[in-house]
């Protein structure tokens, strides 16, 4: 699916999972990825918000999420030149809808007969330009009189998660539907995917990366994994808080709240010889998982079995304290370069900080810029592979760094 280009359609104060779960996750599985803003040019950068419902409350709250930076202009866009539209939600899609080059892209979409996908209040701008008439349709549920005013057949969803699909048009209630939306689109593209009945395991703990855990998660849930999260000394339908990381011309790295992160299984109940692999995200959460040898038991299964494990940025730091690195040749954040070193370990320096490595059955990344790569490497350990329908595999290539 190299050949395959998706434009994502973004604005201020959309919504943080929304644009970057996509945006990443369709890269990782070998599309090419154009994210864009009326008024803005490449290299500029949006603003993200956080949203979520919390127990008790009767609408979503909102905090200021990632920097999201763009990769193309909007104003050189050729609709012609794209084989789907993502418009993601948040507050921006109620802006866009009022700006007639957004309405007039959309309508162009449209009329070539291009597959669009839409979640939570990205369909208002679905609405403002006519793609919804006589379609079946779902969003977040505060559209619904606007989308049926549109001429939209409503689908009132009965959960957060909910997608509906219906011809070339794909619509979802929130960042929860990201699984099976994703999974219909690139199917929609003439993607098809094997080798995907794999079962992994993802190491969680409060305040991990935000990006860290859910892009990897989503993507191989997209990919009909199976896929759970655990957290020592929490259970399944507890939360865990994230963090979000980003440079913000600081000497390091700032740190906000992100959304809150749901735990699938109780880490006491995880059988680890029922996994095919185990993915470790950054952020802080590391420090302390480090300390818990439960933690570092389970981590050795993995690199005793020969199984795949995948670790991001900080997430080293369990491998370190497990004692697993010795004779290893790994990437991390910068600052986990000591630790890799001192316990044995050779430092491979990120350059770009996007880069990951592949050693053996391990693959390492130092930020969550890095998550196209990150899954890709995972998901040729794993051997799935997202193929054409024609049989041309379109997963992104993978560089094994040799020993």
């Amino acid at each position: 699916m190299a050949t395959k280009r998706v434009l994502l359609l973004c604005g201020d104060f959309v919504e943080d999972y929304e644009v970057s779960v996509p945006f990443q996750g369709l890269q990782a599985f070998g599309l090419t990825v154009h994210a864009v803003c009326p008024g803005k040019k490449a290299g500029d950068a949006v603003r993200t918000a956080i949203h979520g419902i919390a127990a008790g409350d009767q609408t979503y709250t909102e905090l200021s999420g990632h920097k999201f930076i763009l990769n193309a202009t909007f104003d050189e866009v050729d609709a012609s030149n794209y084989d789907g539209l993502w418009v993601p939600g948040g507050r921006a899609p109620a802006y866009l809808a009022q700006i007639p080059g957004v309405v007039e892209l959309v309508v162009k979409f449209v009329r070539l007969g291009k597959q669009i996908a839409s979640t939570c209040h990205g369909p208002l701008v679905l609405a403002a330009s006519g793609a919804v008439k006589g379609y079946n349709c779902t969003g977040f549920p505060s559209l619904k009189t606007v989308m049926v005013a549109a001429g939209a057949n409503w689908v009132e969803p009965d959960s957060m998660g909910v997608t509906v699909v219906d011809g070339k048009l794909l619509t979802g209630t929130s960042y929860d539907s990201h699984p099976e939306i994703i999974h219909h689109f690139v199917k929609g593209l003439g993607g098809r995917i094997s080798g995907s009945r794999k079962k992994i395991l993802f190491l969680c703990g409060d305040y991990m990366e935000d990006y860290e855990i859910k892009v990897p998660f989503q993507c191989f849930q997209a990919l009909g994994c199976q896929v759970d999260a655990a957290c020592p000394l929490k259970y399944a339908g507890d939360s865990c808080a994230t963090a979000i990381h980003e440079f913000e011309g600081h000497q390091t790295y700032s740190e906000k709240p992100g959304h809150t992160f749901d735990l699938t299984i109780n880490f006491e109940d995880v059988d680890p010889s029922t996994y095919d692999a185990l993915v470790i995200p950054g952020g802080r959460a590391p420090e302390y998982l480090s300390l818990n040898d439960p933690v570092l038991t389970l981590v050795r299964h993995f690199f005793e079995t020969n199984k795949p494990v995948a670790s991001m940025c900080h997430g080293q730091q369990i491998l370190a304290a497990a004692n697993v690195l010795m004779g290893r040749k790994c990437t991390a954040y910068p600052t986990v370069k000591l630790e890799v070193v001192m316990l044995g370990g050779t430092y491979l320096e990120p350059m770009p900080i996007t880069r990951c490595f592949t050693d053996g059955n391990l693959v390492t990344g130092a930020a969550w810029p890095g998550n196209p790569e990150f899954v890709a490497k995972l998901m040729a350990l794993l051997g799935i592979e997202v193929l054409t329908t024609v049989g041309v595999c379109i997963q992104v290539s993978i560089e094994i760094f040799e020993i």
